[in-house]
């Protein structure tokens, strides 16, 4: 049996995050992860020259923090922002890709969206604002912008964020921002406008809303911030966890290891929550665990002659309306150094999602030929061409959907807070699922436990 100050549970982004901020605040901090190895989803592969990403492919610099996590890095982890091509993004209509507009003149002549449509945008300032707090994206965003917006930009983009359906996100919990714009402002053109006049600090505008990697990966940042924690602050393979309240203090058991903390953050999924904390009543641990991640199979792709098939984009979403195998293909070499040899070219291909999770049942050899074959279809490569490089990424619980349901969990997260103000709970369960939400949750936590110890 030991003590420790501070123990967080799980070794994801967050996780480490958290831990990482609080040994630069001079914190006793240890780091409990199940499995065998640290970073999550968030694990790189290198093959023949390919850096191939297992979970997120990119995060966006959306708030300060994540600019100011690099700084304390320093040299052990490079930020690396998309070069300029990371600006066009392609959508799949009618056979094809086709650019999403970037300007006005881009979005009167293109034809992703109907005429009707097109003139209906000129109206959205004057339309009245909704009522339904639980309204989805995709209603808030057809009854506002029209239909075909919804099908080839609202759809495309939440299956990139969410691999989930438009019509059952809630726009407030899925998109809190855009929710926020027409409630305070009664328009998202209008809220755009007066949020850009808004003058910021220089703090403010490290977020620059940038599209981010790191060099070689991922795989630096999860190193980095390891290094920061210390090797032998970190203990994996923690199976079976188990933590319960002991006076003012907290056990954490597994095996035959026992650690007392005076403060407990827990990171993992929200399905994690119940074995962890058996000991609240059922209700509560129906409630913090009542989240569905929607299942995606991310396929690495490797081409080490692309011929004259040259793709200089971030990469192209497919609308669910347009019925294909794939919901979208990024392209990593087009936007970061040193993702594929050269005359190459890096994929990632992600499939399945909320509305098609059977897709996880579908075999290497199935997901191998419907690359394969998309590899002509979508992206324009010569009939029969193959990839010289395949990975395939299988995650069952890949991202979450913040649908009605997160308000109870939400409440009960207060409650058992306030109950146990020592017990923090933290993670993609909560406050959005991007890699800057990630990292802003566990800053602020690292804060406030640092706060409450000194």
């Amino acid at each position: 049996m030991e003590e420790r100050k501070i123990v967080v549970v799980g070794a994801g982004l967050t996780g480490l995050t958290c831990a990482a901020y609080l040994r630069r605040k001079g914190q006793d901090v240890v780091v409990l992860e199940a499995t065998d190895r640290i970073g999550g989803l968030m694990q790189t592969e290198e093959v023949d020259g390919f850096v191939m990403e297992q979970g997120p492919s990119t995060g966006t610099i959306k708030y300060p923090e994540v600019a100011e996590l690099f700084d304390m890095l320093g040299d052990e982890c490079t930020l690396e922002v998309a070069q300029s091509s990371a600006k066009c993004r392609l959508i799949w209509k009618d056979g094809r890709f086709h650019a999403l507009p970037s300007g006005l003149w881009s979005a009167i002549t293109t034809p992703l969206f109907t005429l009707k449509d097109k003139f209906h945008i000129l109206g959205e300032p004057w339309r009245k604002k909704g009522t339904e707090p639980n309204e989805s994206v995709g209603s808030l965003a057809e009854r506002r912008l029209g239909r075909s917006f919804v099908d080839y930009a609202v759809d495309p983009f939440l299956s990139g964020v969410y691999a989930g359906n438009p019509y059952q996100l809630p726009t407030r919990l899925a998109l809190p921002k855009l929710y926020d714009l027409e409630q305070r402002y009664g328009s998202f053109i209008k809220g755009a406008i007066a949020l850009a006049k808004q003058p910021k600090t220089d703090r403010e505008k490290r977020a620059t809303k940038a599209v981010f990697s790191t060099r070689g990966g991922f795989r630096s940042l999860v190193s980095a911030l390891g290094k920061v924690i210390g090797d032998e602050r970190i203990l994996t393979n923690c199976k079976e966890l188990s933590i319960e309240p002991l006076g003012d203090k907290w056990k954490l058991s597994w095996g035959n290891n026992t650690i007392i903390a005076e403060q407990v953050v827990t990171t993992c999924p929200a399905y994690a929550l119940p074995k962890l904390l058996s000991f609240l009543p059922k209700d509560q641990l129906d409630d913090l665990s009542n989240l569905y991640y929607a299942p995606v199979i991310e396929v690495g792709v490797g081409m080490k002659n692309t011929g004259d098939v040259h793709w200089n984009a971030f990469g192209g979403l497919v609308p669910s309306k347009e019925k294909q195998n794939v919901l979208g293909i990024l392209m990593p070499s087009a936007c970061f150094q040193g993702r594929s040899p050269k005359d190459g070219a890096n994929y990632a291909f992600f499939i399945g999602g909320a509305c098609h999770p059977e897709y996880l049942n579908k075999t290497d050899e199935d997901l191998t030929e419907l690359v394969n074959t998309s590899l002509h279809t979508m992206l324009g490569y010569p009939k029969g061409t193959r990839a010289d490089v395949i990975r395939i990424y299988r995650h069952s619980h890949a991202i979450p959907q913040y649908m009605p349901e997160t308000d109870a969990r939400l409440r009960t997260i207060d409650a058992v807070e306030r109950a146990y103000p020592s017990l923090h709970i933290i993670g993609n369960l909560k406050d959005g699922i991007g890699m800057g939400d990630r990292i802003k949750q566990a800053v602020d936590m690292a804060e406030k436990i640092n706060l409450a110890l000194s």
